[in-house]
């Protein structure tokens, strides 16, 4: 199961270093003249939010929070049962 969960966090990384690759596009090195793609390291500093896998694992963690406070009441109520 942690298999499967780390081979997703890896295309999600991959998909969006994709996407910053696209948003930012290629540089002209001023030395060679040629096009480049940007790494990594310059990508991370000229996108400043966090990485979607910090955004989502942050989201789960707040779902699961209020999954835990549900009070039994409610919980009850969901099948029809009181």
């Amino acid at each position: 199961m942690w298999f499967v969960a780390f081979r997703e966090e890896r295309r999600l990384r991959l998909f969006e270093k994709t996407m910053l690759r696209k948003i930012f596009g290629p540089k002209g090195d001023e030395v060679t003249g040629k096009w480049r793609k940007p790494h990594n390291k310059r990508l991370n500093d000229l996108w400043s939010l966090p990485y979607i896998i910090r955004v989502i694992k942050s989201t789960i963690i707040k779902w699961a929070g209020h999954v835990e406070r549900i009070d039994e009441r409610c919980v009850q109520g969901f099948d029809g049962v009181t």
